[in-house]
């Protein structure tokens, strides 16, 4: 392994849960008079702490969501997520032979703590992230694309920023990563190649991913 530690981003990538999500925030803000689609969701958002979606909002638009929209939001979000939510396609693999070669792993999320445990715990990936394992932009004072939150996660696990190989699939984290001076893996299994030109290589198979951090 060329790395001394593997950070991986949650949503999309662990988690196959960006659809989901998307689909009901697209939804939930056109409810509330906000006309947004699954394409515009996952265009400005994907990838993003709910502070971006409050800023945007109101930068567009002059108005301010209502005080509730983050809790209403994640009540659907996670009925849906005990429905629909899978682990992404041979992330089980890629975990399971991180593990078995000693090789330090962690997440580093935008979304919160709760929302991450609750994605784990509905897929069973929860059997290989303890809480000393977890990241959450809740951690930090700014989400992504701020480098802060990948740089906070290498602090707690120990590593050299220019040690760290990062996962992400979303151009903010992507460009967080570049920003931490980490290298970026940019998994474009949703998100056209095109929209993560600044990661350090490029996959659409998780069953890629071993053999590039190696």
């Amino acid at each position: 392994m060329r790395y001394d530690l593997v950070i991986f981003d949650n949503d999309g990538v662990l988690v196959d849960s960006e659809p989901i999500s998307n689909r009901l925030l697209a939804a939930h803000l056109t409810e509330l008079g906000h006309p947004t689609s699954y394409e515009d969701s996952l265009r400005d958002y994907m990838g993003s702490a709910m502070h971006r979606v409050h800023d945007l909002v109101h930068e567009r638009t002059g108005q301010r969501l209502p005080a509730d929209f983050d809790d209403v939001f994640h009540r659907r979000v996670f009925t849906a997520f005990e429905r629909e939510l899978k682990p992404v396609a041979g992330v089980v693999d890629v975990l399971a032979g991180l593990a078995a070669d000693g090789v330090p792993y962690c997440v580093a999320s935008s979304g919160s703590h709760e929302r991450i445990r609750v994605g784990h715990r509905t897929t069973g990936i929860d059997r290989w992230f303890e809480d000393a394992r977890i990241f959450s932009s809740q951690d930090v004072g700014r989400g992504k694309p701020a480098p802060d939150l990948f740089l906070f996660a290498a602090g707690r696990m120990g590593v050299a920023p220019e040690r760290c190989a990062v996962v992400e699939d979303s151009p903010l984290g992507v460009r967080a990563a570049v920003a931490a001076g980490m290298d970026v893996y940019g998994y474009t299994a949703m998100t056209p190649a095109e929209r993560l030109t600044d990661a350090t290589r490029l996959f659409s198979d998780m069953g890629e991913l071993p053999r590039m951090l190696e």
